[in-house]
């Protein structure tokens, strides 16, 4: 097992899917955790499988920042410090330009942009007080190919993927780690948020097609990211099914 003991963690997006699972995992592993998201009904699930005080539930919306600074003054305040901040939120509502859910759109600038951007803002000063920090953010194979019907999420994860790849740069002499954990399919709640039955159908039978992940094999990957020695930067980790081309 990954002893991430000296570790302390916050989780935005954390009660569903790779959220969820990565909470779970980083737990096992001794990791002190905050965890974040609306629903805090399932935070609080997750909080009461492990020890007192190890995992802490916070109820915030990743695109209000001063609930995204909350949930990370938490850790501070609780633990003492902020080593690894995961930005995992995000949604997918598919659909053609055509036809013009401009609500959608808008969400998913919200959540998959600002919601990273929040969360980096936030975090980073404290980062940089300390002399060190990791960042990681889910992204997604959609933020390196497009296909139809995937223009504005793909999109918003490729800027996600430009935005942190900016802040590696910015910030690698003050030792701040970034990580992009870019996954292909993975059974999560992300087809739910799509609107047209038949697309929400055929994406979510894709996913069997596949044989698509589970959110702990994500999980999997972000634990390795977390426990690299200090000079050892996973700066993207694209992980797919075998059988997926795309």
């Amino acid at each position: 097992m990954t002893d991430l003991s000296n570790k302390v963690v916050v989780i935005m997006g954390a009660s569903s899917g790779i959220g969820a699972a990565t909470a779970r995992r980083l737990a096992r592993d001794g990791a002190k955790l905050v965890i974040a998201a609306r629903r805090l009904d399932r935070l609080n699930e997750i909080a009461s499988e492990f020890d007192e005080g190890q995992v802490i539930p916070v109820q915030a919306d990743v695109t209000n920042f001063k609930e995204v600074r909350a949930a990370i003054e938490t850790a501070v305040n609780e633990f003492g410090r902020i080593d690894v901040l995961y930005n995992n939120a995000g949604i997918m509502p598919l659909s053609n330009l055509i036809d013009g859910h401009r609500d959608e759109w808008q969400n998913m600038v919200n959540i998959n942009i600002m919601g990273p951007l929040n969360g980096i803002a936030a975090a980073l000063p404290i980062m940089k007080t300390q002399g060190q920090g990791h960042i990681i953010t889910t992204d997604s194979v959609a933020g390196h190919v497009v296909a139809s019907g995937m223009a504005v999420y793909s999109g918003t994860k490729y800027a996600a993927r430009i935005i942190m790849d900016g802040l590696r740069m910015e910030e690698a002499a003050n030792h701040i780690k970034t990580t992009i954990i870019t996954p292909g399919a993975t059974q999560s709640e992300l087809t739910s948020h799509i609107s047209d039955p038949e697309t929400r159908k055929s994406n979510t039978d894709y996913w069997g097609t596949v044989d698509g992940l589970t959110a702990d094999q994500i999980a999997q990957a972000v634990e390795f990211a977390i426990d690299s020695k200090a000079n050892m930067s996973i700066s993207e980790l694209i992980v797919r099914p075998t059988l997926q081309a795309m």
